[in-house]
């Protein structure tokens, strides 16, 4: 899978340091996988949600920050679509973000 923007990854854990380790594990395993379905993810990531239109909540740091991601599946990317706190992912719309 091709990820688009570790940049976005990076910021937050410059901020959010506790995450990095977490963050930079989710990022290698997203982009050596081949997921070609949903099933491909849960089996991977048991505790990972599956939402409307294609995206994923995985829980990171034992669920302390969420993170959001878009996916094709036919193109083999990944959109992170927004990354925060618990309390931060409580106030987005986790299905239009």
């Amino acid at each position: 899978m091709r990820v688009i923007a570790r940049k976005v990854l990076r910021e937050f854990w410059e901020k959010h340091a506790d995450s990095e380790q977490q963050l930079k594990s989710w990022f290698q395993e997203a982009s050596k996988a081949e997921w070609k379905t949903p099933s491909d993810i849960k089996a991977e990531y048991p505790s990972a949600s599956i939402l409307n239109d294609n995206r994923f909540v995985f829980n990171i740091k034992g669920n302390n920050y969420r993170l959001i991601v878009k996916i094709n599946f036919d193109y083999q990317m990944v959109w992170i679509r927004f990354i925060g706190t618990h309390a931060e992912y409580d106030k987005v719309n986790a299905n239009e973000i």
